[in-house]
């Protein structure tokens, strides 16, 4: 089996831990504290959508995980923390062919009431540098990155 290295963590804070069977049509669980979801193939993609995808959870992860590492671009940048809060983030992750096989293309979209335009983007490509998820897809997945005014 091959080990895949990137830069070494100095330090763990905590790891997750998943368990799936079935695949896209199966089930997941996850411990500590319990999480449990049916997975099922989108409609769109020939499934019957009764269930949460691969590409939801992506999505929710990177975007929890983004608008997190945007606290640490915002006191870098000394973007004030009351405005960080009224912020929202939209991940979009989209599923494809890419050849030989299937990949993924991400879109995120980032709301920042009171921010100046220019000041919100510095923010958001500061973040991207900074975000976990970022870092690890960083030059495997094409991700487009936006500010936008409104996300409703």
């Amino acid at each position: 089996m091959s080990t895949y290295t990137g830069k070494e963590l100095s330090t763990i804070s905590y790891t997750a831990v998943a368990e799936v069977v079935g695949g896209r049509n199966g089930h997941a669980e996850s411990h500590e504290p319990d999480l449990s979801l049916d997975l099922d193939t989108p409609v769109a993609m020939g499934g019957k959508g009764q269930g949460t995808n691969p590409e939801q959870l992506f999505a929710i992860g990177w975007g929890a995980c983004f608008q997190g590492a945007m606290g640490l671009a915002g006191k870098e940048l000394r973007v004030a923390a009351t405005k960080l809060a009224r912020s929202k983030v939209r991940v979009s992750i989209s599923f494809g062919d890419e050849g030989e096989s299937f990949g993924i293309k991400a879109k995120i979209e980032v709301n920042l009431p009171g921010v100046d335009r220019d000041l919100a983007e510095r923010l958001v490509d500061r973040t991207q540098q900074l975000c976990p998820y970022s870092k690890a897809t960083q030059g495997n997945v094409p991700t487009e990155l936006v500010v936008v005014d409104s996300l409703d």
